[in-house]
């Protein structure tokens, strides 16, 4: 590919190029690629999970599912209806309930959810690096629903 007839052969580097291009434009053209970024991909944008109680982060639902499933005859994996509740989060955040939360099957993914940490079980007697059941505060910042439950079916040192 020739660049004669361009005006690239006027620039002998990005340095003397970037040098022409003023502030202004480049300014512009740098907030437009982060609010495009920001539209096509707001999973990158979730926080981590708070750490201590009270914290709060925000982050978006992933998926929305029963808290079992089973194998059909065709071998498609389906939730079972009335076996309970779980959420995913893209923060890699995770709650579960043996109830169904209504609240949570009216979430949809991609719905911007604020998480708050309300407990921390003593994992003290649980083997290292156990600590399931945490409770998690969560409210779905478009439907305005709330639910609390734990990031796990059993606590630390439990099954």
């Amino acid at each position: 590919m020739s660049l004669q007839g361009s005006r690239w052969p006027e620039y002998q580097s990005i340095a003397t190029f970037s040098a022409v291009v003023d502030d202004k434009s480049m300014r512009r053209f740098t907030q437009r690629i982060a609010v495009g970024l920001a539209i096509l991909a707001p999973q990158t944008m979730a926080a981590t999970l708070p750490k201590k109680i009270g914290s709060c982060s925000e982050t978006f639902v992933k998926e929305i599912n029963y808290r079992l499933y089973s194998t059909g005859v065709n071998g498609v994996l389906a939730g079972i209806p009335g076996s309970g509740s779980s959420i995913t989060f893209t923060n890699g955040g995770f709650q579960v309930s043996y109830e169904t939360v209504a609240a949570i099957h009216r979430s949809r993914p991609d719905d911007k959810v604020r998480v708050c940490l309300t407990f921390i079980p003593d994992c003290s007697q649980a083997r290292p690096g156990d600590q399931r059941g945490r409770i998690y505060k969560t409210t779905n910042l478009r439907t305005r629903e709330s639910w609390q439950l734990p990031d796990s079916q059993h606590s630390c040192g439990g099954a």
